[in-house]
């Protein structure tokens, strides 16, 4: 049946890289709920090496592994995603967190400082960790969620045929203004999002790295996360 299903060099590829799928899923599962079953992370990220297997193009410059890998990503986020398991007042506190870094940092020319988003939400410095803390321990956060969506998020700009012309070149810009938005991040947050997804170290190594706890990275990676949200609000006025 497989055999049928998949050519030969589609069935190679999908052989060869089953192990990129476990380390992407175990990776992602850290960053997950106790919940959450590593099996189906890796049975959203087959599915996403088998999508990547058909569709890849070597003519268009990246490798296979880069390729399969953001395909790998992208199914088990959206896998993830179904079964969303935050409540509404994480999701509201999200969204909030990065409007006032928005509002600061429009008012102010330079990064919020992070007493200032806690003045300016009315909670304490401890009550702000605590919310950043919340969001990370109940969403999985990649450069992808940057396109949720949600209400009038970037990714309502890019939704739509994920193979016409006009949905690739938004993809492109989108990535053009993601990364623009990462290198005007403060030094401590580019490199927890460089050590976590390039490096793929977890938490732990990298509170060893930066010498501060686990949790302290992990409020460190949430508030990146918000920051890069402020600052592509505004995307779909850009491209």
């Amino acid at each position: 049946m497989y055999n049928q299903l998949y050519p030969s060099s589609s069935q190679d590829l999908v052989t060869r890289y089953a192990p990129l799928v476990k380390r992407i899923a175990h990776h992602l599962l850290a960053r997950l709920p106790s919940s959450v079953l590593v099996e189906d992370l890796i049975q959203a990220g087959m599915i996403g090496l088998i999508e990547a297997s058909r569709k890849y193009d070597a003519s268009k410059g990246a490798s296979f592994e880069t390729y399969a890998g953001i395909r790998i990503r992208g199914a088990i986020i959206d896998e993830v995603r179904k079964g969303d398991w935050s409540p509404r007042s994480v999701h509201r506190n999200a969204r909030r967190v990065s409007e006032v870094i928005q509002q600061i940092e429009s008012t102010y020319g330079r990064d919020a400082k992070d007493y200032e988003v806690a003045a300016e939400l009315g909670v304490s410095l401890d009550e702000y960790y605590a919310m950043l803390q919340d969001s990370s321990s109940t969403r999985l956060f990649s450069y992808e969620e940057i396109t949720e969506q949600e209400e009038d998020g970037p990714g309502v700009q890019i939704a739509g045929d994920s193979e016409s012309p006009e949905a690739e070149h938004q993809r492109d810009a989108f990535a053009g203004a993601l990364a623009k938005a990462i290198e005007l991040l403060p030094e401590r947050e580019r490199l927890v999002l460089s050590l976590y997804y390039d490096e793929e170290l977890n938490l732990k190594e990298i509170g060893a790295v930066l010498g501060v706890s686990e949790s302290r990275v992990s409020q460190i990676h949430s508030q990146a996360a918000a920051r890069l949200r402020a600052k592509l609000s505004g995307w779909q006025l850009q491209v």
